[in-house]
C-alpha cells in the first residue's frame, strides 16, 4: 500500500485554481521533494493533507484514510511558520510533545537537540529563527510516524547548518514510513530525494525518480529547477 495517494486534487481560492487536479502516490521507505516557487501550490497541498483545509475535489489517502483526525495519528508535520509557544522553554516543548504524541520518542530529541547545541532550559523566543526551526525538525522527527510532512524544512537555517539537518531527517525516519517534504532550496535537498515532484501554477509539470530525471535530462535537478522556472527563481533571488 502506498503511504500517500492524491487522486485529482483540485482546491481554489475564490476564482483563482491553486490546485488544477493534481495526482500523485508515494511509496514506503522514499523521500520525495515536492519542488517549485512561492505560489505553486506546495503548502496548499500540504494543509490538505493535514486537513488543515477544506472546499476541495479528488481524494487523498494517507495510509487509506482520508485527511482527518485519524490519519493525523500517523503523520509528523512541520508548517512553514513557527508553532511553538515561544514563551516555553525548549525541555516544556519536548515535554508537550510527549503529552500529546504517543509515538514520541523523548530521550531521542533530547539527544538530537544536544547534540545541535540547543539549550534545553532557553526559552524558544530568545533562539534564533535558524535554531527554532531545528528545535521544531528535532520534536517532528523524534515521532515514530508513517509519514513525515516537512514544509520548507531548510528554509529559515543558513547554509552551514543544512547538511546537518539533512542528516538528522535521514537518520530518523523509519524504513517503512516516508518523506515529502515541500522546497525551493534545491542543491541543497538534491542529494536526499528519492523522487521529485515539480509544481508549477497548481499543475505537476515532473513527476519522476530522481535518478531518472538525470539520466534522462543529463542534468542535476538544481540546474533543471533553474532553467524550468527562471523567472520566477530570479524573483527569489
Amino acid at each position: 500500500m502506498s503511504i500517500l495517494e492524491v487522486k485529482n486534487l483540485v482546491k481554489f481560492y475564490g476564482n483563482s485554481p491553486a490546485l488544477r487536479g493534481i495526482s500523485f502516490d508515494v511509496p514506503p521507505g522514499k523521500i520525495v521533494g515536492v519542488l517549485g516557487p512561492n505560489g505553486s501550490g506546495k503548502t496548499t497541498l500540504i494543509k490538505i493533507i493535514m486537513s488543515l483545509l477544506s472546499g476541495h475535489s479528488g481524494e487523498v489517502l494517507i495510509k487509506g484514510l482520508p485527511p482527518g483526525t485519524e490519519a493525523n495519528k500517523i503523520i509528523s508535520y512541520l508548517p512553514d511558520v513557527g508553532h511553538l509557544p515561544p514563551w516555553f522553554k525548549v525541555f516544556e516543548a519536548i515535554n508537550l510533545f510527549a503529552d500529546y504524541y504517543t509515538d514520541f520518542d523523548k530521550p531521542r530529541a533530547e539527544q538530537m537537540l544536544t547534540s545541535m547545541k540547543i539549550p534545553l532550559d532557553k526559552k524558544i523566543k530568545k533562539l534564533s529563527r535558524g535554531m527554532q526551526e531545528k528545535v521544531q525538525i528535532a520534536l517532528v522527527m523524534s515521532r515514530r510516524a508513517s509519514l513525515y510532512l516537512l514544509d520548507e524544512p531548510i528554509g529559515a537555517v543558513d547554509p552551514a547548518s543544512r547538511e546537518f539537518i539533512l542528516d538528522t531527517i535521514l537518520r530518523n525516519f523509519p524504513e517503512d514510513a516516508s518523506i515529502v517534504l515541500s522546497t525551493h532550496i534545491i542543491a541543497d535537498i538534491e542529494p536526499v530525494l528519492d523522487i521529485a515532484i515539480f509544481l508549477k501554477d497548481g499543475e505537476i509539470i515532473l513527476n519522476d525518480e530522481v535518478d531518472n530525471i538525470r539520466e534522462e535530462k543529463n542534468t542535476s535537478l538544481d540546474s533543471l529547477f533553474r532553467e524550468m522556472f527562471r523567472n520566477e527563481w530570479d524573483i527569489l533571488q
